[in-house]
């Protein structure tokens, strides 16, 4: 079972705030670069370039990260991770580097996402936008711009849904289905 908690034109909406927060608080977009993770905040953070784009008339680079090989939980996953190519369309030294994820959980990918970024500089500082933080950190990950909090259970998921990647737009909370073990 699955709720809607953002339609496709809430979350254009929230994708539009979350640009004119992070121009805000960069004062302009002198310096800024956003990296988006992969698989869906590489999109987000496309739309986000986008949308200050049609507001600000600056282009801001986007670039992509995987962090497969930098996540630690291997063990637990049992497969080796898919690794996909990440790219920085920028020089990250001294810049400010803003970090796209769709959903922020425990933490651990953002971690694994600083330990990655760093292989390809020394940025000025690194600031993190979530379209959803839905709580329930293991590790002291905060992050600056956030569009959505949704409290959950530990038995529910938040998914984001992308037209570049499923074909549509939206938010949805999903309830787990009780395991009969």
């Amino acid at each position: 079972m699955s709720d809607s908690v953002l339609a496709p034109e809430q979350l254009g909406r929230t994708i539009r705030r979350l640009a004119h927060e992070i121009v805000e608080n960069n004062r302009g977009t002198e310096g800024l670069v956003l990296v988006g993770l992969l698989t869906r905040g590489h999109p987000i953070a496309k739309r986000i370039a986008d949308a200050i784009r049609e507001f600000e008339g600056a282009d801001v680079p986007v670039g992509s990260l995987d962090i497969g090989l930098y996540r630690d939980d291997f063990a637990r996953r049992g497969s080796p991770p898919r690794v996909r190519p990440s790219d920085m369309p920028a020089s990250i030294d001294g810049a400010t580097v803003v970090l796209v994820d769709d959903v922020l959980f425990t933490g651990r990918s953002i971690r694994a996402a600083l330990d990655a970024l760093l292989d390809f500089g020394r940025p000025a500082r690194v600031r993190l936008a979530v379209i959803v933080d839905r709580g329930h950190r293991e590790l002291p990950i905060r992050p600056d711009f956030v569009g959505k909090n949704i409290p959950t259970s530990p038995t529910q998921t938040v998914e984001v849904r992308l037209t570049e990647i499923d074909g549509e737009d939206g938010v949805y909370l999903v309830e787990s289905e009780p395991s009969h073990a």
